[in-house]
């Protein structure tokens, strides 16, 4: 194979530390240095003028290598940076694994502001005060739950972004309770992480509804796939999230693929999840679906927590009726996560599915 136009990878090691890492990053975000390659990563080479390339955790299908230019990323961080309200040496904390867009981005972030993010991630001692982080919603739980260094961190921090996986309403109303200034993130690896904040899209990136789903475009936005094939429509990147635009403010009303029929009843999991947010706040909750020969697709529920069943099951079938009642309810110390801040359905749905 022909390689004279493409750029060595380099796999980045999940603990590598922060000062050699933004020098790797520098030299590939310049072309200086080769491609790097974090997350699930089998190829060896990637285009030359992409300089990072993530492995997805394939949530919605096979895991892909996505290919991300220097102009995508540096757009992408200026544009945060720039919502935010950051400033020349404002500090950023990791908090997050070195396999994910996010935590990429973080590093970028802070090197715009020249400084170094300061590395949490595995600290046993108090956090520092930082200007701002980024943490998924399992990570904000754990600050509302118990978690009292990390509730104090992000009580201190300037902002604080929460992506990588729906933020129900009621945990964001706990956590702005409690002094955390929270801001929504939604975007995928494709997009260079969090593209739509507090479904405001930052600075460039366009939004359509098309067919229901959220469709984004923009500078942004991924050069290819290394192993599948990039599609896209007139530019577009068509998600598989359902939105609406509400006083041209973007609203995530869930997934495509997420909506189940069960007695003949379309019923969506973000929705049952949402609805036990509200009424139990401090529940843990993931819904999911078995093949069921009277229902056709079943509810069932992993939950964390100390709750009775006939309470959950009650309040289902009180708010969207009795095809609703979950048809399993299994409580188990901890969600299994895919990534960073999705839950492993199809794990759950393996572990117990007993027929």
């Amino acid at each position: 194979m022909d390689n004279s136009s493409q750029r060595k990878l380099l796999w980045v090691s999940p603990a590598c530390e922060i000062p050699q890492l933004a020098g790797e990053i520098t030299a590939a975000l310049v072309g200086n240095g080769p491609t790097l390659g974090f997350g699930q990563i089998t190829s060896e080479f990637a285009p030359a003028i992409c300089a990072v390339v993530i492995g997805t955790s394939g949530s919605s299908g096979p895991a892909k290598e996505v290919a991300l230019s220097a102009t995508a990323l540096l757009t992408s961080a200026r544009a945060a940076n720039t919502y935010i309200g950051a400033r020349a040496g404002d500090t950023w904390s990791l908090l997050l694994p070195l396999t994910h867009i996010a935590a990429v981005n973080v590093v970028i972030r802070a090197i715009e502001l020249g400084t170094l993010p300061i590395d949490l991630r595995n600290v046993t001692t108090d956090y520092p005060r930082v200007n701002f982080t980024a943490i998924v919603p399992t990570q904000l739980f754990r600050a509302l739950n118990g978690d009292a260094r990390l509730l104090k961190h992000l009580r201190d921090s300037e902002k604080v972004l929460v992506g990588g996986a729906a933020l129900s309403q009621s945990m964001r109303n706990q956590a702005e309770a409690a002094g955390i200034k929270v801001i929504a993130t939604y975007g995928m690896t494709e997009t260079c992480g969090g593209c739509i904040y507090d479904g405001t899209p930052l600075a460039g990136v366009e939004v359509e509804i098309f067919n229901g789903k959220i469709n984004l475009r923009g500078p942004s936005l991924a050069m290819t796939y290394l192993n599948f094939p990039w599609v896209l429509r007139d530019g577009w990147f068509e998600t598989n999230d359902l939105g609406e635009m509400h006083e041209d403010k973007v609203v995530i009303t869930g997934r495509s693929d997420d909506v189940i029929i069960s007695g003949s009843e379309n019923l969506s999991l973000a929705a049952v999840e949402n609805s036990l947010a509200i009424k139990f706040p401090n529940l843990q909750c993931a819904a999911f679906s078995l093949a069921d020969p009277q229902w056709g697709q079943a509810l069932h529920l992993a939950i964390v927590g100390d709750f009775e069943d006939s309470q959950i099951s009650s309040h289902l079938e009180s708010d969207f009726g009795v095809f609703a009642k979950p048809k399993g309810i299994y409580h188990v110390a901890s969600l299994p996560l895919l990534g960073i801040g999705k839950v492993d359905k199809k794990t759950l749905a393996r572990e117990f599915n007993h027929e």
